[in-house]
């Protein structure tokens, strides 16, 4: 189901913006959101904890020149309101995902993941191999929530408790003058932070029923990563691992130990930059995906 034209600001070194088309499909039951813009072969987006498609403003509109860019907000993110009874695990949006690829027909797609979305396209690259179904072709994840990071763990145990999600429930709405001061976090250089950036995650994180279904990714975590363990060595097929050397988030010492799980794996290392490469340096990661996609052996 088609919808109104949106706009995607490319960073302010772009000359003008990309219009793409709003689409809505309906997996299970849930309505999810998706933009739609380019041509050529199908390239899909996946974004962190607490982001969405918007996470991807400043690559959307170069990635489409050269594929056809599918930019999801996963159910309980953006636009893609949930009920409080989905489930929002990373295990299940990954086969929401492989729904969404067969739902729109289209194959051989390569894949761009964060953070949280990292771990998901792992979930979906490892089903798709078990399945024999050869949909997904390659991956580009950037600093991947894996079993070997230990960053943040005891925070996230905590909130996944039922006191953690009564005190995240009530500090929520008071959270407003912290979102500027998370974000600078994720960056190497908090220089690098676009103006307006926090105010557009604020709107993010915001919504009535973002909290529920947080709790709900929350509450299997921990269960879901020590998941990717057994999944990681199902894949087989090319994967460029980029991780910036001050990440903050996710370990990047746990990228060696990922990428001899992941037998078709090499590794870009972003000197000085934090977890959001997709956004701290946007040129250099669109420059990443299109060499590693375009080329022809891209392992």
């Amino acid at each position: 189901m088609q919808g109104r034209q949106v706009k995607i600001e490319p960073a302010k070194r772009q000359s003008d913006s990309t219009s793409v088309q709003e689409c809505w499909v309906e997996i299970e039951g849930q309505k999810m959101r998706y933009v739609q813009t380019g041509a050529g072969p199908p390239l899909l987006l996946v974004h962190g904890l607490l982001g969405g498609l918007f996470c991807w403003r400043f690559n959307v509109p170069v990635l489409a020149e050269h594929f056809t860019v599918y930019a999801v907000d996963l159910p309980g993110s953006g636009l893609s309101r949930a009920l409080p009874e989905t489930d929002c695990s990373m295990k299940k949006q990954a086969e929401r995902l492989l729904q969404f690829i067969d739902q729109l027909q289209i194959q051989d797609v390569n894949v761009a993941a964060v953070s949280y979305g990292g771990a998901v396209a792992l979930f979906l690259a490892a089903r798709d191999a078990q399945q024999q179904r050869r949909r997904v072709r390659a991956m580009v994840l950037a600093a991947p929530v894996n079993p070997w990071s230990k960053f943040s763990s005891g925070r996230i145990r905590f909130l996944s408790t039922t006191l953690g999600g009564c005190l995240l429930r009530l500090a929520m709405p008071f959270s407003r003058p912290l979102h500027q001061v998370a974000l600078r976090r994720m960056y190497g250089d908090p220089k690098r932070i676009q103006k307006g950036a926090a105010k557009e995650y604020a709107r993010l994180i915001t919504p009535p029923g973002i909290i529920l279904s947080l709790r709900n990714t929350l509450r299997s975590w921990r269960r879901n990563v020590e998941a990717l363990r057994a999944a990681i060595p199902e894949i087989k097929i090319p994967v460029r691992l980029v991780w910036g050397t001050r990440d903050g988030a996710v370990d990047q010492r746990s990228c060696a130990i990922l990428q001899q799980h992941l037998k078709n794996s090499s590794v870009t290392e972003l000197p000085g930059v934090g977890h959001l490469s997709i956004e701290e340096v946007p040129e250099e990661f669109n420059r990443i995906v299109l060499d590693f996609f375009l080329h022809p052996d891209p392992a």
